[in-house]
C-alpha cells in the first residue's frame, strides 16, 4: 500500500470544501455529500466554521484509491487563517490547488501558488464551478499562465460551461509546455519519433518535480471532471517516501484539546516508527530546549476515519496522545531540517477586553489554549493594567476569536481597535557595563554589552568577546536567555531585532560557604544575579545606540477600471499608499505599490464603492518601514521597566540602588 499525503487549497469560497466532500463521496467513503451552507460537511467540524461557511482549522481525512492511501487536508482559504496553511505545507506530498471558473485568480490563489513553487510541492490545478453561470475556460486558462506560472497544462477541455450539463472532455496532452522542461522530449518532438506513451512518462515526471502543473476543470457540485482529478492524483503526484527503519523523525502540525482536556498532536512522520509507550523527544528544532515525554495511544486516518493503533511508520500521519507539553511546529525523534516560516507574520495587535461577567483568570487561561492551538497568534499580557494583547492577520479572525471564547469556554468578549504591530531596530552602536560592587550595582555580577545593528531580516544575533571558560556555562546562558527576553521591548516598547548583542565584560563570585556552615548567598553569585543586572546594562547600551520604530508595509496590487484612477488615487493618497506602478490594459488598469498595514482593512472597504464593485484587492506583507509621519508609536510595557532604574529595582531586588 502506498501513501500520499495531499492538501487541498484555495482562495476563500473557490470551493474546496465541496470538493473534499465530492472526492469522499467519489470514492465511496461517505454516502452523502454534505454541504458548506448547511453546515454538514465531514471536514468543517467547528460550529463556527459550520455557521459561517469557512473553514478555519485545517482537517485531515483519510481514503483509497486503489493501492494508494491518500491523506487528504483540507485548509483554510482565507487569508486571515494564512497560519494554518503554513504548518499543513511541512507535511504534504503534493497538493491539488482550487480555482473558481467564475471568479478565476484571486489574490490568495496568487499567495499559496508562489509558496508551493517555492518549496517545490507537485500541484495539481482544479479549476471548479464550471456549472456556474459566468464560468469560463480560455480567460480562466490565460489567467493561469499569466498571473500564476506559464507552466500549466490543460488536460482537456470544459464543454457545456455555465449549465447543469457542463463536463470535462480529456484531450491529448500538449507537447509545448512539458518540451520546455525536457530535452529528450523535444528532440523526439523535432524529429517525429514521439509517441504518446513518452508524453505520459515525461508528464508524470516533470510534476513529480513541480516544474510542470496539470489543469482539470469541472464542478464539485455535480461531479464532472471529479473522477479524471481522481486518476491524476493517483498518477501524477508522488507517493511519500521515509524508512519505516530508519531513526525516529516527524513534525507536529496541529494541537488540538480531547474531551478530557489532554492535548492530541497531530504529527507526519518523515522516518521511522513510532510504537506506543516509545519515550521520545519533542521540541523545537531551531532551539536546544526540548522535552521528553511518553506516547500513550495513537491513531492513524485510514478510510474516512482515525482508528487506533500501536504504531506509526514513516510517511503516515497520525494523532498522538501523552506529549503533555508538546507544541505546533514541534519536531518529534531526530529534527528535520528548520524550514522557517512561508508566510508572512501577523502584523496587528489587539487588546481583549472581558465582558461584564467574565473571570480575567479564565480568559487568560482560554487565550492560551488558543495560542497553543496556533503559535503565530501571539499573547502579551500585561500584569500592571490587567490585559492581554493578541496579534492577528485580520479583522475576520478577530470575530472567529470572539466566537470561539463564547462558545468553547462560555466567556463573553470585545476588543479595542486593531492598532499595527512595530518593530524597533537599534540606529547605531550603543555599549554599556557594570560591575561587581562598583558603583550603584546591587548584584554580584559584571556584565558588559555591546549593541550593533544587523541587516534587516537577520533576527538577533548573541555573541562573546569573553572567553567561554571565564565563568560557568550557566550564566552565559542566563545573560543570552535575558537578552533576548528583554528585547521583546525596545525604547519605545516594540519587539527589538535585527541586532548582534556582544558580552564584552563577565565577572561573577565564586561560591562561598563557612566552616560548620551552609551556602552563604551573601559572598556567592548565581544566576539570579546576570538575570537581575543584564536588563539594567542592555537597556542601557540600546539607549545609548537609540533605537528606530519600523511599522508594518504591505504591497498592494489593484485591478480596476480605467476610469475609475482618478477617483482611487486621492483615496489612497489619503491611506498613505504610494503606488509605485501603473499599467493600463484596455478597459482596465493596474496599480502596484505599498500601504501601511494599518491601513489595509480600509482600503479594502473602500474599494467597491470607488470601482462599481470591480476592484480587485490583493495585499500582503512586505517589508518594514520607518516610522515618517506623525508621533513616533509607542507601546506601554510589561516588564520591570529597566528605562527606570529606581523603579526596576523595587521592583526585582525590592532596594533602591543608585
Amino acid at each position: 500500500m502506498h501513501l500520499l499525503n495531499l492538501g487541498i487549497l484555495a482562495h476563500v469560497d473557490a470551493g474546496k470544501t465541496s470538493l473534499t466532500e465530492r472526492l469522499l463521496h467519489s470514492v465511496g467513503v461517505i454516502d452523502e455529500i454534505g454541504s458548506v451552507d448547511a453546515g454538514s460537511t465531514r471536514t468543517d467540524s467547528l460550529a463556527l466554521e459550520r455557521r459561517r461557511g469557512i473553514t478555519i482549522k485545517s482537517a485531515v481525512v483519510s481514503f483509497a484509491i486503489d493501492d494508494v492511501t491518500v491523506n487528504l487536508i483540507d485548509t483554510p482559504g482565507h487569508p486571515d487563517f494564512i497560519a494554518e496553511v503554513e504548518r499543513v505545507l511541512g507535511v504534504l506530498d503534493g497538493a491539488v490547488l482550487v480555482v473558481s471558473a467564475v471568479e478565476g485568480v484571486q489574490a490568495q490563489t496568487r499567495v499559496l501558488m508562489r509558496t508551493l513553487q517555492r518549496l517545490k510541492i507537485p500541484t495539481l490545478i482544479f479549476v471548479n464551478k464550471i456549472d456556474r453561470r459566468g464560468a469560463r475556460y480560455d480567460g480562466v486558462l490565460r489567467a493561469l499562465r499569466e498571473r500564476l506560472t506559464p507552466a500549466v497544462v490543460p488536460m482537456g477541455r470544459a464543454v457545456g460551461l455555465g449549465t447543469r450539463k457542463a463536463a470535462f472532455a480529456p484531450g491529448r496532452v500538449p507537447v509545448d509546455v512539458l518540451a520546455d522542461h525536457d530535452d529528450e522530449l523535444l528532440a523526439a518532438y523535432v524529429e517525429g519519433t514521439l509517441c504518446e506513451d513518452r508524453v505520459r512518462a515525461a508528464l508524470v515526471a516533470r510534476t513529480r518535480e513541480a516544474l510542470v502543473h496539470p489543469v482539470f476543470f469541472g464542478s464539485a457540485a455535480t461531479g464532472a471532471g471529479v473522477p479524471e482529478l481522481i486518476a491524476g492524483i493517483k498518477e501524477l503526484l508522488p507517493r511519500a517516501d521515509g524508512d519505516p527503519e530508519g531513526p525516529v523523525s516527524g513534525t507536529v502540525f496541529k494541537v488540538e484539546r480531547g474531551p478530557a482536556g489532554e492535548k492530541v498532536a497531530y504529527a507526519r512522520m518523515f522516518s521511522g516508527t513510532l510504537r506506543t509507550r516509545d519515550r521520545v523527544p519533542f521540541g523545537d528544532a531551531r532551539t536546544d530546549a526540548r522535552d521528553e515525554g511518553r506516547v500513550t495511544a495513537v491513531s492513524v486516518f485510514d478510510h474516512g476515519t482515525d482508528i487506533r493503533g500501536d504504531a506509526v511508520p514513516a510517511g503516515r500521519i497520525a494523532r498522538l496522545w501523552g506529549l503533555a507539553d508538546v507544541r505546533i511546529g514541534d519536531a518529534i525523534g531526530e529534527p528535520r531540517k528548520a524550514h522557517g516560516h512561508f508566510f508572512a507574520p501577523p502584523t496587528l495587535e489587539t487588546v481583549v477586553v472581558p465582558g461584564p461577567d467574565t473571570d480575567r483568570r479564565d480568559l487568560h487561561l482560554a487565550l492560551g489554549q488558543l495560542a497553543e492551538q496556533d503559535p503565530l497568534i501571539g499573547l502579551r499580557h500585561d500584569e500592571v493594567r490587567q490585559e492581554t494583547s493578541v496579534s492577528l492577520y485580520g479583522e475576520v479572525q478577530k470575530e472567529v476569536i470572539q466566537a470561539t471564547l463564547a462558545e468553547e469556554f462560555g466567556l463573553a468578549v470585545g476588543f479595542r481597535e486593531t492598532t499595527p504591530l512595530c518593530i524597533e531596530r537599534p540606529a547605531g552602536t550603543g555599549a554599556a557595563a557594570e560591575f561587581i560592587k562598583k558603583g550603584a550595582n546591587p548584584f554580584l555580577a559584571t556584565v558588559g554589552l555591546r549593541v550593533d545593528p544587523a541587516p534587516p531580516g537577520t533576527g538577533i544575533a548573541f555573541r562573546l568577546e569573553v572567553e567561554l571558560g571565564a565563568m560557568p556555562y550557566a550564566f552565559f546562558k542566563a545573560v543570552e536567555d535575558t537578552v533576548r527576553e528583554t528585547l521583546g521591548q525596545g525604547l519605545n516598547g516594540w519587539q527589538v531585532t535585527d541586532c548582534a548583542v556582544t558580552m564584552t565584560h563577565s565577572g561573577y563570585w565564586p561560591r562561598q560557604s563557612h566552616a560548620h556552615q551552609g551556602f552563604d548567598k551573601s559572598m556567592s553569585t548565581t544566576g539570579a544575579d546576570f538575570r537581575g543586572l543584564t536588563p539594567l546594562v542592555l537597556t542601557e547600551a540600546l539607549r545609548r545606540a537609540g533605537s528606530q520604530v519600523y511599522e508594518p508595509m504591505h504591497r498592494f496590487r489593484i485591478e480596476a477600471p480605467a476610469d475609475t484612477l482618478g477617483a482611487l488615487l486621492p483615496v489612497l493618497a489619503a491611506l498613505q499608499a504610494v503606488p509605485q506602478t501603473t499599467e493600463t490594459r484596455g478597459e482596465s488598469c493596474v496599480l502596484e505599490g505599498a500601504v501601511p498595514a494599518a491601513r489595509v482593512h480600509a482600503l479594502e472597504q473602500r474599494l467597491p464603492g470607488l470601482t462599481r464593485g470591480e476592484g480587485e484587492l490583493e495585499s500582503g506583507f512586505d517589508h518594514y518601514a520607518p516610522v515618517a509621519r506623525g508621533d513616533v508609536p509607542s507601546r506601554p510595557r510589561t516588564d520591570h521597566n529597566p528605562l527606570n532604574r529606581k523603579e526596576y529595582l523595587l521592583n526585582v531586588t525590592r532596594r533602591v540602588g543608585g
